[in-house]
């Protein structure tokens, strides 16, 4: 019976360690302007202590989503506060009045990085999207995880002075795209907006606007059904999300941006494994360092190790 009951006391502990454990998202501004990132828990799913919050240029923060969380991260941009404290953005704004965003999601358009953690087979299922539109660069690393379909995924080339003018959203003076729409929100069209009858995968197909944002961006989703080359999938793996993840001085500050200065950095798009990357796109991905997956898998073949020789005290 002790025995059992010790047996039962070591399930528990190796269980509470090497378990399924939350995961870290990193969240980086790499912008030269300020970024005030959202976030959008899936229905259904607890919500994360933080909704939005201000990220100024090159600063970083963590947060932690617990197991089988979902939902959706976005950057807010042009934003101000007017004279009655209301909050607002010019792209990505949630509505709230208030820097949290508050279960409020982007209005279109606003680049998406979305996230299902734990889902089918245990394996986290994670996209970039511009199916509502572009409105910044983001890149997605994955940090420590492990699968056949495990790799960064994103959108690092802006897109706001190459979007076609019936799709280009522009500042109030009309000097600066500041975001690029998608088919379905500037036109309506059901054949965009694979709604009716092109509600399905054989009958809504890419269309050339939505072949503008493939051809820049191609593991990114591009219309609702481009499963087959933008949904990825890890196992315990924690992620990076990187606004501008090379220096970004395209966007120029507007009221309220406490733009910061950088110097630019001459960069030019390289093709990896069929995706077009700047160079330093891809230093997010920590390799050749130890991740936070890897020290806790040795912190628990550790915990294992040690239980072990206790049990054989016995």
């Amino acid at each position: 019976m002790a025995h059992s009951t010790f047996f039962a006391a070591i399930c528990m502990l190796i269980l509470s360690h090497s378990g399924v454990k939350a995961t870290t998202f990193t969240i980086v501004n790499k912008c030269d302007y300020v970024v005030w990132p959202g976030i959008l828990s899936n229905a259904g799913v607890q919500a994360l202590p933080q909704t939005g919050f201000t990220l100024q240029s090159g600063e970083t923060t963590t947060i932690s989503a617990p197991t089988s969380w979902g939902g959706r991260f976005w950057g807010r941009t042009h934003c101000s506060q007017d004279s009655t404290g209301k909050f607002s953005c010019l792209t990505g704004d949630c509505g709230s009045g208030k820097v949290e965003c508050l279960g409020n999601g982007a209005a279109p358009p606003a680049t998406l990085a979305e996230f299902t953690l734990d889902g089918a087979g245990g394996l986290d299922f994670f996209d970039v999207s511009l199916v509502d539109g572009y409105n910044i660069p983001m890149l997605v690393v994955p940090q420590g995880g492990t699968g056949q379909n495990c790799t960064n995924t994103g959108c690092v080339v802006d897109l706001n002075d190459s979007c076609p003018s019936d799709l280009k959203v522009m500042s109030t003076d009309g000097s600066d795209g500041l975001a690029c729409k998608s088919a379905c929100e500037a036109f309506g069209d059901p054949q965009y907006c694979c709604t009716g009858a092109y509600g399905t995968p054989d009958t809504c197909k890419p269309s050339s606007y939505s072949e503008v944002f493939k051809t820049a961006c191609p593991r990114a989703y591009s219309y609702a059904y481009d499963d087959k080359t933008s949904t990825f999938t890890c196992a315990n793996a924690d992620y990076t999300i990187t606004f501008c993840p090379t220096p970004n001085t395209s966007q120029k500050s507007t009221q309220g941006q406490q733009n910061t200065e950088t110097t630019p950095t001459s960069t030019s798009p390289t093709l990896i494994n069929g995706t077009m990357v700047y160079e330093g796109g891809l230093d997010e991905s920590g390799a050749g360092a130890s991740s936070p997956s890897s020290s806790k898998l040795t912190h628990v073949v550790g915990i294992t190790m040690a239980i072990w020789w206790s049990w054989q005290l016995f």
